[in-house]
């Protein structure tokens, strides 16, 4: 059978219309599936885009995105000398940014997967949020140090990945990063490793009802 494959040159052509069209290729590669009819115009519907699928995708792409983030050293040329070194400690936090957006969604992707669409969206309000800590409640075996890196990238999906500034009257936050980093002696092994975990959770839950 034939797939279609990734081609950038789309990105280049409509960059808006390339990054929102997964729905779209997802719809089409069922319908290739299931030999059926595939119609690109077709309204979009809420309980296709709770596909866990789509959520899982997500999530990798988000991932893949971290990485690549995390993986280059920009030398921010356009920056004074002085100032560089401010700018890669921000660069890091964006990179740790998406790889929390990665968790989130892998969460929320292995909720719909195990309790599935229409039981999902009984709880779906009360799972509006970003505490990586309180969507993990579900995954087995996580340590103390591990529910508080959690905490900490969450810092990171709300403020710290985005702005130097969590807010008026929040300005504790900056410290209790530091005070989880170095009360847990937290490695980039060690947050990666946890990532991998969590990631892994969802082959769990497939096998559960493969």
């Amino acid at each position: 059978m034939f797939y279609p494959k990734i081609d950038r040159e789309g990105f280049g052509k409509d960059p808006f219309g390339y990054s929102a069209k997964a729905y779209i290729q997802w719809n089409m590669l069922k319908a290739m599936h299931e030999n059926g009819e595939f119609d690109p115009y077709k309204p979009i519907q809420d309980d296709e885009l709770k596909n866990p699928v789509l959520w899982l995708s997500q999530a990798e792409a988000l991932t893949q995105a971290g990485l690549a983030v995390i993986k280059s050293t920009p030398g921010f040329e356009s920056m004074p000398p002085p100032i560089r070194v401010l700018c890669d400690s921000q660069y890091c936090a964006a990179g740790l940014m998406l790889v929390g957006y990665s968790l989130e969604i892998a969460l929320k992707g292995m909720m719909l997967m195990d309790l599935g669409i229409d039981a999902y969206k009984k709880i779906e309000n009360k799972k509006r949020h970003h505490r990586l800590h309180d969507l993990a409640d579900f995954i087995p075996n996580l340590s103390a140090k591990d529910k508080s890196m959690l905490q900490c990238l969450t810092y990171f999906v709300y403020w710290a990945g985005r702005y130097p500034d969590p807010g008026q009257g929040k300005e504790k936050e900056s410290e209790e990063i530091f005070d989880i980093s170095e009360k847990n002696q937290v490695s980039a092994k060690d947050l990666f490793d946890l990532v991998s975990r969590i990631m892994a959770h969802a082959k769990t839950i497939e096998s559960k009802y493969s």
